[in-house]
């Protein structure tokens, strides 16, 4: 029987060799390496992200990322486990090996404490379901920012968000996530985490390539409402927003000021996942198709939570692993 083993030193080269030529977006096979040290090195990641590998005779056969990470449902606070960058070696597929490591990763993880398995499949719900995970569909939303050509860009204090903005970032998805029965528990160290990978994987990348975005408005000496934007090819993914409003007018001010930076540019296309009922005055959804990433989520142990209608599940493009 093939060993359970956390993947690191000549395993994890073994791990980044295979998937390299999958995953890689644009990155070097050096930067893909650095890529994941350095989401290993947030606060965030060295506590709640692990790497594990089913291993016999010295090769890996199967790997994935196991991510640790609370939420709420109901109410009620939940251990989940997240799964993500299940791969299979070539020479090893077809033999039942990846279907086996979520097995195993998740009976860890019951073992535990966790209650409830999530992922995100990028093959289609059929593969998944086979494993008991029941999809929860969060679709692609097109996006276009409503602007005023008489007066141009809102009178709204726009600038760069910092570390010192991650707090009020926290308070801001607090607030409006208690609105829905599922919803990660973002702290400070999650929201550094998500911004930091999207950084990561802009810089360590071609130069041009991609530009990640985190602009806050604020008043007084606080943020009251920001946005997190990856650009690439003329395009824009919203990857997160909040706003203490609780419409929204304050994010859709600031999309208007970004857009007014250059007004003789091209309107970029602008992509999102917006939580049910979350629809800033200035914005406009002008397409919709279902996403090509699927949320799908499985209980775990004797107690299954009923898990979430779509419109109930409260989570961003950006937390997406």
């Amino acid at each position: 029987m093939a060993d359970l083993t956390i993947v690191e030193g000549p395993y994890l080269q073994q791990v980044l060799d295979h998937s390299y030529p999958v995953w890689h977006d644009g990155l070097s096979r050096a930067s893909y390496g650095r890529y994941y040290a350095g989401q290993l090195a947030t606060p965030w990641g060295r506590t709640h992200l692990q790497r594990f590998a089913l291993v016999e005779r010295g090769e890996v056969l199967a790997s994935a990322k196991l991510y640790t990470l609370d939420a709420s449902l109901d109410g009620r606070p939940l251990r989940i486990a997240g799964i993500g960058a299940l791969f299979t070696a070539p020479a090893h597929r077809g033999r039942g090996h990846a279907r086996a490591l979520v097995e195993r990763l998740l009976e860890r993880s019951a073992g535990e404490g966790a209650t409830v398995a999530l992922l995100f499949s990028i093959i289609g719900a059929d593969y998944y379901a086979g494993l008991g995970f029941e999809p929860i569909a969060t679709p692609d939303l097109s996006l276009r920012v409503i602007e005023d050509t008489r007066r141009g860009a809102p009178m709204t204090l726009v600038r760069a968000g910092e570390d010192r903005d991650l707090p009020d970032v926290v308070a801001m998805g607090r607030a409006r996530a208690e609105r829905y029965r599922f919803h990660l528990e973002r702290d400070r160290d999650f929201v550094h985490f998500a911004v930091v990978r999207k950084r990561l994987l802009a810089g360590l990348g071609p130069a041009g390539d991609r530009e990640v975005q985190f602009f806050v408005a604020e008043e007084g000496s606080s943020a009251v409402a920001y946005v997190v934007i990856t650009v690439r090819g003329g395009g824009w993914v919203l990857e997160e927003c909040g706003d203490r409003d609780p419409a929204g007018a304050r994010v859709g001010a600031i999309l208007q000021v970004l857009i007014a930076r250059d007004p003789s540019a091209p309107r970029p296309a602008i992509t999102a996942w917006l939580p049910a009922g979350f629809r800033p005055p200035q914005i406009e959804v002008v397409g919709e198709r279902p996403s090509s990433d699927i949320m799908m989520m499985r209980g775990l142990g004797r107690s299954v939570p009923k898990l979430p209608d779509p419109a109930a599940a409260f989570y961003w493009h950006g937390d997406m692993f």
